[in-house]
């Protein structure tokens, strides 16, 4: 039994492990870096959005404060580095900055829910009971911003932001020299 002969799009990538998947069906292009691009505007709208957030909350009266603009910084600055050239090092960096602002994010959501837990004796509703609540019920109040003023959840856009931004660094991007053999050779 024959094989059906591959069209010129599936013969692309014959035999390098790509081909259909990489390709555009329509322009021969690479669908990696469309997607490379996208994940990089994603996280380019996080930071202004979460920028955008810090300004309006005034978030930056102490030290505490700070981490989160610095996370800012650090996914600005990485950002750039992903379209400088393709080199295994610039993306260790990139994945390396990531992970560090995925721990921020990580450390911001526990500092506001522990916020909300110390402020929880102070809430009207619970202050007479607070201390009789059990603690899970004291943590969930506190998770859910049900006392306190700290939102829990604002430091999960900088995690998304890392996250997709990490994710962008593992689409598959061809060196200018591999890019023009390839147009060669189909």
């Amino acid at each position: 039994m024959s094989t059906p002969p591959l069209d010129d799009h599936a013969r692309a990538g014959s035999g390098t492990g790509e081909g259909l998947v990489d390709r555009h069906p329509r322009t021969g292009g690479n669908d990696g870096g469309l997607v490379r691009h996208g994940l990089v505007a994603l996280t380019v709208i996080g930071v202004l959005g979460a920028a955008f957030e810090l300004a309006t909350e005034q978030h930056w009266k102490t030290v505490e404060q700070l981490i989160p603009w610095a996370a800012l910084a650090l996914l600005a600055i990485a950002v750039p580095l992903m379209y400088l050239r393709n080199s295994r090092r610039l993306l260790a960096a990139v994945r390396l900055v990531t992970v560090a602002v995925l721990l921020a994010s990580l450390y911001g959501v526990y500092a506001h829910v522990a916020a909300n837990h110390d402020a929880g004796v102070l809430d009207q509703r619970y202050a007479a009971t607070w201390d009789t609540l059990p603690a899970i019920s004291q943590w969930w109040y506190a998770l859910t911003k049900m006392v306190g003023p700290a939102p829990p959840l604002a430091p999960g856009m900088l995690a998304q932001s890392a996250l997709i931004l990490l994710l962008a660094t593992f689409t598959r991007r061809r060196s200018g020299a591999t890019a023009s053999i390839r147009s060669e050779l189909d």
